[in-house]
């Protein structure tokens, strides 16, 4: 670390530092309160509320300049652990004690080399507590017909613990051109009255705009995106520029999607909004049935983004030699993963539909 890097940590460590000064143990953000709680003795604190505006929340940050951006300290004292068993890699408040690994379960955690890592510039802070992530995620595999009922006793709601983790948010002017073909269906009758029909074909082009904002990516690779999606959205507009306090005494995994990376994954993602949003346009100005060859180029204007950290809770359960992991959004408590299924039950479902069926097809459309 070098000297100014040094001083940062230094200067920030003065505005906040995550020991209590009561007990003097690690204090942690309590998501019920708003404040800095110390778990052991109840120490409250508050969080100071920025005087300035627009340093309340995130700030858009030019994605042109990137490369200028050179804060790579976390603003308090910070320690990395990796977990021997699945190699997760997880940053700490270096007074906080890392006594089992919040992915897979394993005890078998140790703390790596220091590394220099982006800091983030927003936080949305976790607005719902541990309990009722528990609560949520009770409810929620109890809701699951085909899991099976030992499996379900043995995902333990009170293994909770609380995730930020990094995403980008990006927001851009497309301009995008466009060419297509569009048609419009008519029926037409043969001489022997038999009805088919027809599609009369025409082409078009034309300018589409769109300011797309705040398009979200993770910047994680150690989730399946899809079990991601189960417990989105979150609410954006509702976060703060970053503060070390909102953090503290949770885990803060690091980015491991550059923002090169994650640009050129929205650019892709956007490729395909603005397909749909075209295709539309098409259809609705050309009274169209259908849209085909539709190719457009676009280009992105003013492209700035965010670097946020998104609060999670999660929860991991072994179930026959499977581990199970399971998501409840920090800020609005909904959850996500996947749960072990019972063939017997799936074979019940199978039988009661097909027995559905056939009464049907008996009364209604045998007679």
């Amino acid at each position: 670390m070098s000297t100014q890097e040094v001083e940062n940590v230094t200067q920030a460590k003065l505005d906040f530092d995550a020991e209590c000064p009561s007990c003097s143990a690690s204090i942690a953000f309590n998501p019920a309160t708003g404040k800095l709680t110390c778990p052991y003795c109840g120490f409250e604190s508050e969080i100071a509320t920025p005087e300035q505006e627009e340093e309340k929340v995130a700030q858009e940050m030019d994605f042109a300049k990137a490369e200028e951006r050179g804060n790579y300290n976390w603003g308090v004292a910070k320690k990395t652990v990796i977990c021997k068993a699945c190699a997760a890699e997880t940053i700490y408040d270096a007074l906080q004690v890392a006594d089992s690994c919040p992915y897979c379960g394993s005890n078998q955690v140790m703390e790596a080399s220091a590394e220099n890592t982006l800091a983030p510039n927003g936080v949305c802070a976790f607005e719902v507590t541990d309990k009722q992530a528990g609560e949520n995620f009770h409810q929620w595999i109890k809701g699951k017909w085909f899991t099976p009922k030992a499996a379900k006793i043995s995902a333990k709601p009170d293994a909770f613990k609380g995730v930020y983790l990094p995403y980008w948010t990006f927001d851009s002017k497309t301009s995008s051109r466009y060419s297509a073909r569009y048609g419009r269906h008519r029926t037409v009758t043969d001489k022997e009255g038999k009805t088919r029909t027809e599609t009369d074909w025409y082409s078009t082009s034309g300018f589409y705009q769109e300011f797309i904002d705040d398009h979200l990516v993770s910047a994680t690779t150690r989730y399946d995106r899809a079990m991601m999606r189960k417990i989105e959205p979150f609410h954006l507009l509702n976060n703060k520029a970053y503060k070390p306090e909102y953090v503290a005494g949770f885990l803060s995994e690091r980015y491991s999607v550059g923002l090169q990376d994650g640009w050129n994954q929205a650019q892709g993602e956007i490729h395909d909004h603005l397909h749909a949003q075209i295709t539309a346009k098409i259809r609705w100005e050309h009274n169209a049935d259908v849209v085909a060859n539709l190719r457009f180029s676009t280009n992105h204007d003013d492209i700035t983004y965010k670097y946020l950290m998104l609060p999670i809770w999660l929860s991991s359960f072994r179930y026959k030699e499977k581990i199970y992991r399971f998501m409840v959004n920090g800020q609005t408590g909904q959850v996500g993963g996947d749960a072990p299924i019972s063939p017997l039950r799936v074979t019940i479902a199978v039988i009661l539909s097909l027995l559905v069926i056939a009464v049907i097809w008996y009364f209604f459309i045998a007679e």
